[in-house]
């Protein structure tokens, strides 16, 4: 086994409540010519170097950097899928019995903007493909976030409106913007306090919402399937991505927990590339929402798999294991 950093350069900042990134890396490990990826997200604090050298010890720990945990398991489910000439998806059918629709329409994110002119036109011509967009908000300044969702709107008056806060509003600002932006009909909106606020912020921002407020979804407060069983009766919905569960398999018993609390499954990732999107798109067609566009922001993706059509549906690899190639 082989591993490596990788360094993403982005196609301009990204900015979310979190941060602004201008690069971001990933790691990549081998075996033969089967090659997987995880990304390094930095409000994770794992060291890229520092997770590299685990992975080059002689012994590896029992207790892996969730990055390299979750590019080990995704390289052995390519391995076997290449064996067995399956894709990823045929180990999450197992688990959770065949899809009964179609994957969800794509979706397309965007950066906190720094110029609500330019956003506009950036939405307007991306709405074109996708009926999907995703706002990041949280921006420490309700009014920007409050413009953001109107330009948006009214650059995408169709468009379904995804509204992402990334925890960036303190529990009284939360309730406040959620009664606010629903006048925009946002499709949901996910993980609008911070998760360190814990499950009793949850139940109290439930309880001061008004009587049919948007669908609240969770994010970074559901790590793993353990996490979800408490905070399902406040959320209706949950943000499933590998590099947060640490594995493909952990994804799988995500949405098999999800789904027997009766919770939406909003499928994401993290800026990668299309080796690391392709590998998470297998489990699309049991989620109802995805946000499956990390590597449109990559400018050397150096992969290709995933793609989207013209009215932004997503069109899988008809390839085993992970279904990424070299470019």
């Amino acid at each position: 086994m082989h591993a490596t950093l990788h360094t993403l350069h982005l196609v301009e900042p990204f900015r979310i409540a979190h941060g602004t990134s201008a690069t971001r890396q990933v790691l990549r490990v081998s075996e033969g010519d089967r090659i997987a990826e995880a990304p390094f997200v930095p409000y994770y604090g794992e060291d890229p170097q520092q997770t590299l050298a685990v992975l080059n010890q002689a012994v590896l720990p029992a207790q892996l950097p969730r990055t390299a945990a979750l590019a080990l398991n995704l390289l052995r489910h390519d391995i076997v899928g290449h064996a067995t000439s399956q894709n990823l998806a045929a180990s999450a059918r197992l688990k959770l019995g065949p899809p009964t629709r179609p994957a969800p329409p794509g979706c397309r994110s965007f950066s906190i903007p720094d110029d609500l002119a330019v956003f506009a036109d950036k939405v307007s011509a991306i709405a074109k493909q996708f009926r999907v967009l995703k706002l990041k908000l949280g921006s420490g300044d309700l009014g920007l976030d409050i413009a953001t969702v109107s330009v948006a709107r009214y650059a995408a008056p169709e468009a379904d409106l995804i509204l992402d806060v990334n925890g960036g509003w303190d529990l009284h600002e939360a309730a406040l913007m959620i009664e606010k932006l629903a006048h925009y009909s946002p499709v949901l909106i996910e993980q609008p306090i911070h998760h360190r606020h814990g499950i009793d912020a949850w139940e109290e921002l439930r309880a001061s919402l008004p009587g049919n407020p948007p669908p609240i979804f969770a994010d970074e407060s559901v790590q793993t399937a353990a996490d979800i069983p408490a905070l399902a009766d406040f959320i209706d919905g949950v943000n499933i991505k590998l590099l947060k569960c640490g594995s493909f398999d952990a994804a799988i018993a995500m949405i098999e927990t999800a789904r027997a609390h009766s919770l939406q499954i909003l499928l994401g990732c993290m800026i990668e590339t299309s080796l690391g999107t392709t590998a998470a798109a297998h489990l699309a067609p049991w989620a109802d929402w995805i946000d499956l566009d990390g590597h449109f922001y990559v400018a050397n993706d150096d992969f290709t798999g995933i793609e989207y059509d013209a009215h932004g549906t997503l069109l899988m690899p008809d390839r085993p294991g992970i279904g990424a190639i070299p470019r």
